[in-house]
């Protein structure tokens, strides 16, 4: 909302949001139901301890979430990575970081894509999956070339849907356990520690893949100039949304994984979700929760895909990319149209040549840099900087931080070894581009404006 002040000819946004606002709309960027696609594969990578990863990976977000809260409050327009790194560090490691970021927003859509295609794939199995693939990315990709928007109420619907359904879910599975195991199969230690299958590695793949039930919280620091007491509301709301989704995620694995305990029999481990509701609530809840996968992951992957035709303009238009193709808008739909057909080919790609697990990791790739990159800045601005002098809390200003950065680290290491070395291709990639660019770091790289991608 636009406020003016009195005598101000500047319009300026009126702080009308409180606490619970923005926890709300944390939640809704995580979504109730993060978890649901990472169940078979997290308990298959960390060998039936997915609580735990959820748990481990909980913490490394909530040090960050206190991070960005912070960051928040010194750059409160800003609201972006890019920017924090930038002004924490300087502009060339912030293109460096935000070229990283870049991939998560072109992975968003095939990940998106590529589960659709899995969960339409177990309703209708005789249909080839190329053709499940070609039908999910070619719905979002029309839906984006004609220019149509998910609006705020749609997304609140597809909340109360989810909701619904997954709260049908934790009643049947809370009856089914009690009536097969009583009440010791309800209280059980065995999720969170079997010494049959327990290894810190397994448990580092699969924290790796849990952490991206948390990305979005992130988002909250965008609204930091809309909010009442923005220095503790952005903060608190960031880490409540941190952790509501983190026990909300752990509740729902445990009781799938006392529904189904023995991960090595999970066929579908990307789906596996779907077979455990079957089990305790019969088909009808198993179509239930296909079509709340479906439609979440197609809303997820319109908005991703939106974001990464956005983000395409907004670099092609700034001449990080070569104008003439990315940076073309349709004069008839104002719309960037080559960067559509663009990222939905990449998308269709994707979903032909990538295991989702493997889409996922390289979206998490550039996400944890984020992470690690926003911990370092704020151990720079506030552990080390002149202003702050006289001001430090060791505690909150360093040791928090880089606890934030050392957890997200592991988790970062966790990721597959052809992963990390794909990615780090990548960064290096982005890194010789701004040397060039710049003429040898001589002068300020182009600014990549993530503010277009949302």
């Amino acid at each position: 909302m636009l406020a003016t002040g009195e005598g101000a000819t500047t319009p300026r946004l009126k702080r009308v949001l409180g606490l619970w606002d923005l926890v709300y709309y944390g939640i809704i960027l995580t979504s109730p139901i993060a978890v649901v696609p990472m169940f078979g594969e997290a308990q298959v990578l960390s060998r039936g301890h997915a609580v735990v990863t959820l748990l481990a990976a909980m913490v490394a977000m909530t040090a960050t979430a206190v991070s960005f809260g912070r960051m928040a409050t010194v750059y409160p327009s800003a609201g972006s990575v890019y920017t924090y790194v930038s002004r924490g560090f300087n502009s060339h490691i912030g293109f460096v970081i935000g070229w990283a970021m870049f991939l998560e927003y072109l992975f968003q859509p095939l990940q998106n894509s590529l589960y659709a295609a899995l969960t339409i794939e177990r309703l209708l199995p005789h249909i080839p999956f190329a053709l499940l693939s070609a039908g999910a990315v070619g719905f979002m990709t029309c839906l984006c070339w004609f220019g149509i928007r998910t609006t705020a109420r749609v997304n609140q619907i597809l909340l109360a849907f989810m909701t619904i359904v997954m709260v049908a879910f934790l009643g049947e599975a809370l009856w089914y356990i009690f009536a097969h195991q009583r009440w010791h199969g309800l209280v059980s230690t065995h999720p969170f520690y079997d010494p049959r299958t327990f290894t810190v590695r397994a448990i580092a793949a699969g924290t790796a893949l849990a952490a991206t039930t948390y990305i979005g919280f992130d988002g909250v620091s965008i609204l930091a100039e809309e909010v009442e007491n923005p220095r503790r509301n952005v903060l608190m709301a960031t880490v409540l949304v941190c952790v509501f989704t983190g026990l909300w995620a752990a509740f729902q694995v445990y009781l799938a994984q006392r529904v189904w305990p023995d991960y090595r029999s999970l066929n579908n481990p990307e789906t596996a979700f779907m077979d455990v509701a079957r089990v305790v609530g019969g088909y009808n809840l198993f179509v239930a929760f296909a079509v709340v996968l479906l439609v979440s992951s197609l809303a997820c992957g319109l908005a991703g895909l939106l974001g990464a035709v956005r983000l395409l303009y907004g670099m092609g238009r700034d001449n990080v990319l070569p104008r003439k193709i990315f940076g073309h808008l349709n004069a008839a739909r104002g719309n960037p149209t080559y960067n559509v057909a663009i990222a939905g080919a990449v998308a269709y790609l994707g979903t032909l040549t990538m295991q989702w697990e493997r889409s996922i990791e390289i979206m998490n790739f550039g996400a944890l840099m984020a992470f690690m990159a926003v911990n370092l800045a704020a151990v720079r601005h506030f552990g080390f900087s002149a202003e702050r002098t006289g001001k430090r809390n060791i505690l909150l200003d360093i040791v928090v931080p880089a606890l934030g950065f050392l957890f997200c680290l592991v988790i970062f290491l966790g990721l597959q070894g052809s992963t990390l070395a794909g990615g780090a291709v990548w960064v290096a990639c982005g890194g010789l581009y701004v040397v060039i660019k710049t003429k040898g770091l001589r002068a300020q790289p182009v600014v990549i404006d993530f503010s277009e991608s949302s």
